[in-house]
């Protein structure tokens, strides 16, 4: 289930994280595991997170995912290993809420790629997801998670 979609103006927002190539299977080993190691590195620096945690999709290419998953932070930080300093794409991204468990996402997608195409716009072909609470934490009904396709 989703909510209704809006176009948004997002401002630069700095974040930590790891660009990395996963399958589909590995894909929650890797991110549990990333968002670990950013949380443990801002814990090192008596900092924490500026916001929701997030996975970038450069491709959807299920055997060879391009992702990016981090963490929004306040201030620029230093590289460590390959927990890079890195930006969120900023300006006019389409955006809506996915209400339900993950393997329920592809109905949001489609559902948010017509709404661009039915109002004009044009997405990059860039997705980004942000995580508002942990599946392991609330039911599968509950997860909320927002999509954002950012526009040309």
């Amino acid at each position: 289930m989703y909510s209704e979609f809006k176009v948004k103006d997002l401002p630069k927002q700095l974040t930590l994280a790891v660009r990395t190539i996963t399958s589909v299977g590995e894909l929650p080993e890797v991110i549990g595991k990333v968002y670990g190691d950013i949380i443990t590195y801002l814990a090192e620096l008596g900092e924490d997170p500026a916001g929701m945690p997030f996975v970038i999709y450069y491709n959807l290419d299920m055997a060879n995912l391009d992702i990016e998953i981090g963490f929004p932070v306040s201030k620029k930080f230093p590289d460590k290993g390959i927990i890079k300093s890195s930006e969120l794409p900023s300006g006019k991204t389409a955006s809506g809420m996915h209400h339900g468990p993950y393997e329920e996402m592809k109905s949001t997608y489609d559902a948010l790629t017509e709404w661009v195409e039915n109002e004009g716009y044009e997405a990059t072909g860039i997705a980004i997801e942000y995580y508002y609470n942990n599946p392991e934490e609330v039911s599968p009904e509950d997860v909320l998670t927002e999509i954002q396709f950012p526009l040309k």
